[in-house]
């Protein structure tokens, strides 16, 4: 099983989706993963499939997470992601059931079994308070709390939305991470989520179509590095999910 990486909250995290690859991508991640030294805080990046093993490979600091994965055991599956060759090649973790690439409840839960077994971190997104009490019996690493009438907009939840799915998922298992998402394009967006109970946040599109990304991840995160030394930081030293 591979062994977790510490988990500082607040957690920034990058979100590629297909915005970027390749030389860029790669690029692009060794800048956040000298962040994430310098400023001593946890980077999560998500990338492509095809890009993941040199990004892991060439990193030392990022959280590295595939973009999605498929609860299939070694042998027939052609074309499923196996959780095995993403583990094979340094991933930390994965993204289940994003708006973009959803799954069946029955999917999920197989799904976070398989990432378990493996010793990979579960990031499932949620889109409403009564999805995060379903979601939270599965004891997931993280829960993306993001609705996704708002996903792209540049609009934020609002603080109720906030509050409601942090309670919700805390009461449950207080030990799973809530993140807060959608809509997080300025430093203030950061900061005020994190205000508002979010254990980290992080952008997709407010970083990859901005003219200069690097520019824009920098300025992110002034908003996350604010809330970390208002609101203070939790250390998760792989005794989480």
């Amino acid at each position: 099983m591979k062994k977790k990486k510490v988990l500082k909250t607040p957690i920034f995290g990058i979100n590629s989706k297909s915005y970027m690859y390749g030389d860029r991508l790669l690029d692009l991640a060794k800048y956040a993963d000298q962040l994430a030294e310098e400023y001593d805080m946890t980077i999560m990046l998500s990338a492509p499939y095809v890009d993941l093993a040199r990004i892991a490979q060439e990193t030392k600091n990022l959280i590295v997470n595939a973009q999605g994965m498929d609860p299939t055991d070694v042998g027939r599956g052609m074309g499923h992601v196996l959780p095995e060759s993403l583990a094979n090649v340094g991933v930390d973790g994965v993204f289940l059931n994003h708006e973009e690439r959803p799954m069946t409840l029955r999917q999920l839960v197989k799904a976070v079994s398989r990432a378990k077994e493996l010793g990979l971190n579960t990031i499932i997104l949620v889109d409403s308070v009564e999805e995060a009490k379903m979601v939270a019996i599965l004891e997931p690493t993280i829960i993306v709390c993001e609705q996704t009438k708002l996903i792209g907009t540049g609009k934020t939840s609002d603080a109720e939305y906030m509050h409601a799915t942090r309670e919700a998922i805390k009461q449950i298992n207080p030990n799973i991470i809530v993140i807060q998402g959608a809509g997080n394009r300025t430093a203030d967006d950061q900061y005020n989520a994190i205000k508002n109970g979010s254990e980290g946040s992080g952008a997709s599109s407010g970083i990859f179509l901005a003219e200069d990304p690097k520019t824009k991840i920098k300025e992110l995160l002034e908003g996350v590095i604010r809330a970390r030394d208002e609101f203070g930081t939790k250390v998760y030293n792989g005794d989480y999910r």
